[in-house]
């Protein structure tokens, strides 16, 4: 049996089965392969740049320093400054800690949300996705049927506007409200109103006060509606959220 100091030798060996399974591992939390890679190599190093950590995570160093900054936007690094920008990973029990609170919690509203259901006697009326292929398809989907409003809140900023940006841009084209809740000091696109808050767990979606979307870490899988009990519970939540109204988005 391997000790616990050659096992972690060989996660830092990208060829290892022990890396190989640590990456597979974070892709079902919600990382890239690029970032799962990434965060691996700064973990066995310990600090690093984004070109020494492209080497030792054997990803392009073209996109290194932009992977290093959503790992950073997740909580899975600290950048340190200086120039080049040095990063330093999150302790990684305190990462599953975090991942362990936020799954806890949204399946907690799962769970609630089923149980309110079930109270009414419309169980069709909630609907499962599991994937994060389909989750984002599904998120796309009622970016596009929204007509007046469309509200989301997320700790994963980047991964909706990267994977959605031209279907925002229509949105906000066609007159639609846009907004986005999310950690401070985040990127938003053109055109999206922009409100900052803090310690976010799970994706909430609103399209025009009609249709909801509650999604799990990493977009692993989600559950929507179109039920009028579950949306006022969510705009409940919501109008809490945005009480203090739209915060300017960072340049």
């Amino acid at each position: 049996m391997a000790t616990v100091e050659q096992t972690a030798v060989s996660l830092g060996n990208q060829s290892s089965d022990e890396f190989r399974r640590a990456a597979d591992v974070l892709g079902k939390v919600g990382l890239t392969q690029y970032e799962a890679r990434a965060y691996i190599a700064l973990v066995a190093r310990g600090v690093g740049d984004a070109a020494t950590l492209a080497t030792a995570a054997g990803i392009p160093r073209t996109s290194a320093y932009k992977v290093l900054e959503s790992l950073a936007a997740k909580g899975y690094a600290q950048p340190t400054g200086g120039k080049p920008i040095l990063f330093r990973p999150t302790p990684p029990l305190d990462v599953a800690e975090t991942l362990k609170t936020a799954i806890q919690e949204v399946f907690e509203q799962l769970a609630a949300l089923h149980r309110v259901v079930a109270e009414h006697g419309e169980p069709q009326l909630v609907y499962l996705l599991s994937g994060r292929e389909k989750v984002l398809a599904k998120v796309g989907e009622l970016l596009d049927q929204s007509v007046q409003t469309f509200i989301l809140t997320t700790p994963q900023i980047a991964d909706v506007r990267d994977e959605l940006g031209k279907k925002l841009q229509h949105a906000v084209k066609r007159g639609v409200r846009v907004t986005f809740v999310s950690a401070p000091l985040q990127k938003v696109p053109e055109g999206v109103e922009y409100v900052a808050r803090e310690n976010l767990r799970a994706t909430e979606v609103l399209a025009d006060g009609e249709h909801a979307l509650l999604a799990a870490p990493g977009f692993d899988a989600c559950g929507f509606t179109d039920n009028p009990i579950l949306i006022a519970h969510l705009k409940q939540f919501l109008e809490v959220i945005l009480e203090k109204g739209p915060d300017e988005a960072p340049a």
